[in-house]
């Protein structure tokens, strides 16, 4: 691709916020252990319901981006939920949206059921005990750490208020037994009650059908769920093509023309960098260890790019891959990713895995096209002893070998689970030992020469 046409790409496609979002929520959909899709049916769902009730214009634009960011916060409390449960998070996450929060029999069972899943009796144990004494104050403290981070990432994007109060109060219920703040009835945003309904909906869609899913929601109807939403909602699942549109290959398509056409936002390259620097944050709070991770790598990326005369405009363009290129870890349990000894052969290739996630999610898109690859392609070596594809030096573009150099750099440097930092002369010394096979040896050497302007 010619480096005009990348620089003139935006413009020349009218990419659309929605189109963005809606290809990037699927790495929201992997953190919480969810069908891929899950966002964007849910916006379904939930702008039928909003266009049933009368919502005006600016009212369902602020629906539709409050569903779809629903779940920007999900990555930050999946260390700590981890920690209280000792096995992997995305699965306890997934399990529990099946589960009534109201009911304690079902929460029991809940915590008998996963607490230290695989681990032994005394451990499992430790672990039902302190979620069995502490579990609504350890509830509360999940939920707030994920709705205040969804709402400040909402923000960042450049959203209203009413998109970030949406995502705050998503896991409020209508009986005010909901968390964080146990907000009752009318006092919960309208688009948080539609937001809440319809992540239920398809999440029981998915595991059971539409039969299972009306049920669940009539059930919930005056508990979880304001009973004017759902009849909203009993009455547009009856149009015709509902239900199957959550199956259909078309489907972000439908979603983005449910987007009031008044409210539609085109972007350009500073609301990109925005984008790409705001979902590099949601990667990197996944993890205690990855904390960071993304924007060193982008500045070390960057950095390189122009000790090699690498064209402004490119240079931009190549710092969103570094800063997306780990998106693809949203969809690997802390369990691995947070592991403090070696990992087996499973455990191995769940880590590999995240490479072709990354590319996977950035190519949904056409302006992300070459950088998915370009990204995606980071752990690939010189030598063809990398993944995911197993490429040779010919194979691999310059530009993913600057975010290699860049991400090796700082896998050595930053604090890991299994030992602390490594000091910048002995990172630089071990990086040495690998040029030709893992490294680009330019690439080192442009590297070795911007360090003086890096800080550390």
């Amino acid at each position: 691709m010619d480096i005009s046409d990348v620089h003139h790409s935006i413009a020349a496609e009218q990419i659309s916020l929605s189109a963005i979002i809606g290809s990037l929520s699927y790495a929201l959909d992997l953190t919480e252990g969810l069908p891929a899709g899950h966002s964007l049916r849910s916006c379904w769902i939930g702008m039928h319901v909003g266009q049933h009730m009368g919502m005006r214009s600016l009212d369902r634009s602020h629906l539709y981006y409050t569903i779809l960011l629903k779940d920007a916060g999900c990555s930050s409390n999946a260390a700590r939920l981890f920690e209280l449960y000792g096995t992997d998070e995305r699965r306890i996450k997934s399990d529990f949206k099946l589960v009534d929060s109201d009911s304690l029999m079902h929460l029991g069972r809940f915590v008998l059921a996963h607490a230290g899943a695989g681990k032994s009796l005394h451990e499992r144990f430790t672990r039902i005990l302190n979620l069995a004494q502490n579990g609504d104050d350890l509830g509360t403290e999940l939920v707030a750490t994920r709705c205040e981070r969804g709402a400040s990432i909402a923000h960042q994007l450049g959203f209203d208020e009413e998109v970030a109060a949406g995502i705050r109060c998503l896991d409020e219920h209508w009986n005010g037994n909901g968390k964080p703040a146990r907000i009752r009835g009318p006092l919960i945003p309208l688009n948080a009650r539609i937001a809440l309904l319809s992540q239920v909906a398809d999440v029981f869609h998915s595991a059971g059908g539409s039969t299972l899913a009306l049920a669940e929601i009539s059930k919930r109807a005056g508990s979880w769920f304001d009973p004017d939403v759902v009849q909203a909602f009993q009455q547009v699942e009856k149009q015709a093509g509902f239900w199957e549109a959550l199956t259909d290959s078309e489907l972000q398509q439908k979603v983005s023309l449910l987007e009031p056409e008044s409210r539609v936002i085109r972007i350009d390259e500073d609301r990109l960098d925005t984008i790409a620097e705001a979902f590099a944050q949601v990667v990197d709070a996944k993890s205690p260890y990855t904390y960071g991770h993304s924007s060193r790598v982008a500045a070390y990326t960057l950095a390189v790019a122009k000790a090699m005369d690498i064209p402004e405009a490119r240079q931009r363009w190549l710092r969103r891959g570094a800063l997306l290129h780990d998106i693809g870890k949203l969809g690997v349990s802390n369990a691995v990713l947070d592991k403090p000894g070696k990992l087996d052969e499973n455990e191995w290739e769940q880590v590999k895995s995240h490479a072709a996630y990354s590319e996977q999610i950035l190519a949904r898109l056409a302006v992300f096209s070459e950088l998915s690859f370009v990204a995606g392609a980071h752990h690939e070596r010189l030598d063809g002893k990398g993944y995911p594809r197993g490429l040779s030096a010919e194979q691999i573009p310059l530009e993913t070998r600057i975010i290699t150099v860049a991400d090796i750099f700082d896998a050595i440097t930053a604090d890991r689970p299994y030992r602390g930092p490594i000091a910048v002369p002995d990172a630089i010394a071990m990086m040495e030992k690998e040029r030709g096979t893992a490294i680009d040896g330019d690439c080192l050497d442009a590297l070795k020469r911007s360090l003086p302007a890096l800080s550390f």
